[in-house]
This record gives structure tokens, sequence and C-alpha cells, in this order.
């Protein structure tokens, strides 16, 4: 039988105020319609997902090392702690599960203290500036590395 990955999506603070928050950086699509279409992606290929959002850095950082063993990919957007979250990025790291960091907004159009992120350095890849479709984007990056990993595994299977 198949192996079924699974993807925990992180989403960081004031997130859950898409929709209504800054509409002309962020959109005007609120958290579940993005988390929706993700599921909808998720589905197509088979894998899990779920979804979780915290304004507070020490429930994220606990998310984070609760995917050990329980997850296989992180979608990560860590809003405001990107730029401050020594201990997201130790989390991250310390779980060495492949991690794709996702920014609405392009943060290199932005203040420059937002054009600094920790998270990046421990992320396989970053999606900055696409707005919503980042986490679409986030996704297809997520499961070319799960087809990777496949591949690794059944190439391991034939050669015993």
């Amino acid at each position: 039988m198949q192996k079924k990955f699974k993807i925990m999506v992180i989403q960081g603070p004031n997130l859950n105020m898409l929709g209504v928050r800054e509409p002309n950086l962020y959109g005007s699509m609120k958290l579940e319609d993005i988390h929706a279409q993700m599921k909808v992606v998720a589905d197509q290929y088979g894998a899990e997902i779920e979804f979780f959002q915290s304004n507070f850095e020490g429930e994220i950082v606990d998310k984070i090392q609760e995917c050990l063993g329980d997850s296989d990919g992180i979608i990560i957007n860590p809003a405001a702690y990107s730029h401050t979250s020594v201990a997201i990025r130790d989390a991250i790291s310390a779980v060495g599960l492949p991690t794709i960091e996702v920014h609405i907004s392009n943060v290199y159009r932005r203040e420059e203290f937002r054009q600094k992120s920790l998270i990046s350095a421990v992320a396989n890849g970053v999606i900055v500036g696409f707005g919503p479709v980042g986490y679409h984007l986030a996704m297809i990056g997520m499961l070319q590395i799960f087809d990777q990993i496949k591949a690794v595994l059944a190439s391991q299977q034939n050669a015993q």
C-alpha cells in the first residue's frame, strides 16, 4: 500500500484577519477560503492536510514540534514572526521536515525590517508576493518534494 503523505499548514499572527486586514496588501480572500482551495489540491493528490493558525509564538512552536512523527511536510506563513522568531526557526530546524515558507505580500517591496526572514534559511523554499495563490504554489512545491521522496523509496525497495 502506498504511503499517504500529510501536510501541516501553519499560519502565524493576524492571518485569521485575512479578507478584512489591509486588503490592498493581502487581498480580500479569507483564510478559510485559502484552506478550502488547498484541501482540494491535497485531495486530488491523495494527501492529507491539516490547518493551524495562532497569534501566539509558543503555540506555533508546539505545533511544529507535534509535526515530528505526525506530518511529512510543513507549509508555514510565520507572518510577523518571520522577522523575529529564533524559536520558530529552531523548531523547524529541529524537526527536519520539508518546509516551505509563504508570504502573501512581496516583503521586498515593504519596510526594511520585513525584508529579513529568520525562517528562510531553514526552509526548502520560499514563496513571496503572489497573494493567496502563493499557497497553491507551495502545495505544488510540497507535492513535488513528496514525489521525489516516493521515487527514492521505490528505488530502495527495488534494490532489496
